[in-house]
């Protein structure tokens, strides 16, 4: 078969193609595949057998001269930012989307120990628009280590919420830090001590224009049970029977947020803030006198879950720097195989009708 270039501009015939792929063919079946791959690699795909082929092959070793540039970058593939006809699934606008547990160390400003370097999680996500197939998750990351030198408050936290939605160009956005604060605590009694630790988040939420600041903190802390206790006392003096009512470590989650016009609420401001409402916070370091202390603190202060919830929400509501609060109480018994809870909630901020059913599950304090 004779190919005239001539010719080429006009539609050719099927007759005249399958006439080409055979002479192709032909040619591609007698020399080497590297050969094949010099013409186009596409060829060897052409040939019966190799319809999968892979040809040319495929460098193995790591190229590590290898530079990115902007023409490079410009060529790749970002299916994130792709258009509205690749969103699989309803066209919805998605509440939050972004990542969660990113790590890294953060300074933290203490009231009295100066700055803190803490490990730190974060949470970052913002609203996508139901039009818009998704975002570079990477962004959130990158904003935060561009101020991850900085000592963090919550207007820095918002300086980088502000950042990445405009990266991002989002309308509503939110950061949580969760992170362990130690604080030097003393011993009841022996003149000891030792470092408690508070496992806190602050949180920036950004929604329709308006801006919240919200600090959660885990207060672990011991209920003697008021019955229990009054139940034993009796079996003494009736019966001068030994009894001793049962207590058990307790965690109470209590978030708050902070009002508009309020001045630093330190997070020591805040642990004893909780410790005046429920002062049988557990102990780090114990001696006997300690230990023996302990026991009398409790048999002073017995406390159903309930006295609980609204001997913290007291405290919470005489304190002029908190707006909107939620306590959530666990009462993890040594009586029953199961807890007893609460959920006291003060304004619109932290109020719910329905409870993550896991909730009370994370209010477990392993130490």
């Amino acid at each position: 078969m004779n190919l005239h270039t001539t010719d080429f501009d006009r539609e050719p015939t099927r007759e005249e193609a399958a006439n080409a792929l055979a002479l192709l063919r032909h040619w591609a079946g007698g020399v080497t595949p590297e050969e094949v791959a010099t013409l186009d690699p596409m060829v060897s795909r052409l040939l019966p057998g190799r319809e999968v082929s892979n040809y040319p092959a495929l460098a193995r070793a790591y190229p590590d001269a290898f530079v990115v540039d902007e023409d490079y970058k410009a060529s790749m593939p970002d299916l994130q930012n792709g258009p509205a006809s690749l969103i699989r699934g309803a066209r919805q606008q998605i509440q939050h989307v972004g990542i969660s547990n990113f790590r890294l160390p953060i300074r933290f400003h203490t009231r009295d120990n100066g700055d803190l370097t803490l490990e730190t999680s974060v949470t970052g996500t913002v609203s996508l628009d139901a039009e818009t197939k998704g975002i570079n998750m990477s962004r959130i990351m990158r904003t935060f280590y561009r101020r991850a030198e900085e000592t963090f408050s919550f207007e820095v936290i918002e300086a980088a919420l502000d950042d990445y939605k405009a990266d991002l160009e989002s309308f509503d956005a939110r950061i949580q830090m969760a992170f362990s604060f130690p604080m030097k605590v003393q011993s009841l009694r022996s003149g000891l001590e030792g470092y408690q630790y508070y496992n806190i988040a602050l949180e920036v939420v950004d929604r329709d224009g308006i801006r919240k600041k919200i600090i959660h903190l885990d207060y672990v802390y011991s209920s003697t049970c008021p019955c229990s206790l009054e139940l034993s006392e009796h079996a003494r003096q009736v019966r001068g029977q030994l009894a001793t009512p049962h207590s058990q470590r307790s965690v109470a989650r209590i978030s708050v947020e902070l009002d508009h016009d309020a001045t630093c609420l330190w997070f020591e401001d805040l642990i004893e803030l909780y410790r005046r409402a429920v002062p049988t916070e557990t102990q780090v370091m114990v001696k006997r006198e300690d230990e023996q202390a302990f026991a009398e603190l409790n048999a002073a202060n017995p406390i159903f879950v309930e006295d609980a919830a609204r001997s913290f929400c007291e405290q919470l509501l005489a304190e002029p720097r908190i707006g909107d609060f939620r306590v959530v109480a666990s009462h993890q018994e040594s009586l029953h195989s199961h807890d007893a809870v609460s959920v006291l909630t003060e304004g619109d901020t932290f109020d719910a009708e329905s409870l993550d059913p896991k909730l009370f599950d994370t209010l477990i304090h392993r130490g």
